[in-house]
């Protein structure tokens, strides 16, 4: 029997325990350049580079839609560096996140993301991606190079997100 979890609207303010939303609203600063042409929503999250050798890297990721219920059975965390997250439609997706308990992932809390992105604290529990609905890319930033950055973790009972 698996635990039932509420998705939660992702907000600055409920998910800065994990990490940062990616929109214009959480910018620590607001700048025109180009002429006035263009608005500068700057530095909107950190990207965190731990360990000799390690570097920022820019990908995307193309996730396959997942369908109701879905199943939270495993975390994982990147101990070395922080990992953004931007969808590159407006399709929406699940955030899974959970805090740290003893070096094991706690219960998770789900955030439906739509339209916005997000950026993952170095080292913070989380689901890999949830796309909903269709194929969806999203710009991913985070660290490449030595060292393990990868850790998972399964949970003994699974989670269920019955709906968004």
């Amino acid at each position: 029997m698996s635990r039932i979890l509420a998705v939660e609207a992702l907000t600055i303010e409920a998910f800065e325990p994990f990490g940062d939303v990616i929109e214009p609203d959480n910018a620590r600063e607001i700048r025109l350049i180009n002429g006035g042409t263009t608005t500068r929503f700057h530095d909107l999250a950190p990207v965190e580079i731990a360990g000799d050798g390690g570097r920022p890297l820019i990908s995307i990721f193309r996730g396959k839609p997942f369908a109701f219920p879905v199943a939270i059975a495993m975390m994982e965390r990147h101990p070395l560096g922080s990992q953004a997250f931007m969808p590159l439609t407006d399709r929406p997706f699940l955030v899974a996140v959970a805090p740290d308990e003893n070096g094991r992932p706690g219960p998770p809390r789900i955030f439906l993301g739509q339209g916005r992105g997000v950026s993952y604290r170095k080292g913070t529990w989380h689901h890999p991606l949830l796309a909903l609905e269709d194929v969806s890319d999203f710009l991913v930033v985070d660290r490449g190079g030595d060292g393990a950055n990868l850790e998972e973790a399964d949970y003994a009972e699974a989670f269920r997100v019955e709906t968004p």
